[in-house]
């Protein structure tokens, strides 16, 4: 998998340099940017990967969820440029849905398959539960519901203010988490942590510099994926809400979607959990209010108002997510029900 990457990457990023000088195709541009993003997605995998072992399982999950958001947050900024609003929530809400129910089936069926039974930290599986209804559950459906009776001034100002409030919360859990209450919670799974010490595939400096540069270079190829959008969506007949929901959103996400499955494959549940939800919650609670407050600099603002497809769909993710798993137990059963609800709702936003 790892030189699979490093031969995408090798020939995904001179291709896209070159076909973004020679006007090639649309449609094949598009695929070449993709498949780009993902090689260099794999390497912020593998880098954020070594990290986690130097830093531990909170701190890695946490820098596993941020670079792979990182990937999606640049592609949804140059959207936000490009005046495409509906295909950065559609997106973010692909995001949500990508993280719980396909990364997060993912991890439990591959790895229910090799072990029985896996046990990740109930006391977090909880704290995340509430965040997850709040940020997802609080912070969506009331602005759909007060909006109905609103001007576009009135949306957008309340769509701020739920924006910085949804800011601080997030920065507060992280103070919570790493700070006032870090190894209150232990994890009920030490019993099943390998004894031999893991060594890093890189090194703590080699680590960060594969991070810097696979990040600009991520930067430059989603600003000219962007500009495909529109003839891509023409000739396939997709809509922006699926371009935004699954392809964006599978391609944004690539990062985390890898290392949760190899951590899951490896029974590192905890790491893989803090990947899944953790992306979850961050989208929600920073990446989409920042870029909510990012598009008041450009010419079409996004206010924090969803369709209620998108709405329902995500209120469903998070509800079958925490059903699954608050008791802090997970098998292959759990992961196949989670990504048929993925399945089901991919087919829904395809046709609508």
């Amino acid at each position: 998998m790892n030189r699979l990457f490093m031969i995408l990457a090798c020939i995904g990023l001179p291709l896209s340099i070159i076909g973004s000088i020679f006007h090639w195709s649309a449609v094949i541009m598009f695929g070449i940017y993709c498949l780009t993003i993902i090689a260099l997605a794999g390497f912020i995998g593998r880098a954020t990967e070594s990290l986690a072992i130097v830093l531990g399982p909170r701190i890695g999950g946490l820098l596993n969820a941020t670079f792979g958001n990182a990937v999606e947050l640049i592609i949804s900024i140059f959207s936000l440029k490009a005046g495409l609003v509906s295909i950065v929530l559609a997106s973010l809400t692909g995001s949500v849905l990508g993280n719980l129910l396909l990364v997060g089936g993912l991890s439990f069926f591959i790895g229910g398959l090799k072990y029985k039974r896996q046990s990740f930290s109930k006391h977090e599986a909880q704290h995340n539960a509430g965040l997850l209804i709040f940020s997802v559950v609080v912070a969506f459906v009331i602005p759909e519901v007060f909006t109905t009776t609103m001007n576009d001034q009135d949306t957008m100002f309340l769509s701020v203010g739920i924006s910085i409030i949804l800011i601080l919360l997030y920065l507060a859990a992280l103070l919570f988490k790493f700070v006032t209450h870090r190894g209150v919670y232990q994890s009920n799974n030490k019993q099943k942590e390998n004894h031999e010490e893991e060594v890093p595939e890189w090194s703590k400096l080699k680590a960060i510099i594969i991070l810097a540069l696979s990040t600009i270079a991520v930067a430059y190829v989603s600003e000219h994926l962007v500009s495909t959008f529109n003839e891509v969506g023409e000739t396939f007949g997709w809509s922006e809400l699926f371009i935004g929901v699954i392809i964006v959103a599978i391609v944004g996400n690539a990062a985390e979607h890898a290392s949760a499955v190899m951590m899951a494959y490896k029974n590192k549940m905890d790491v893989a959990v803090e990947i899944v939800v953790g992306s979850t919650l961050q989208v929600a609670m920073f990446v989409l209010p920042i870029l909510v407050l990012l598009s008041l600099l450009f010419t079409t603002s996004m206010p924090l108002v969803f369709t209620w497809p998108e709405l329902i769909s995500m209120v469903t993710a998070v509800l079958l997510m925490i059903m699954l798993s608050n008791d802090g137990d997970s098998n292959w059963f759990d992961g196949l029900a989670l990504l048929a609800a993925y399945i089901i709702m991919g087919l829904g936003f395809y046709f609508i």
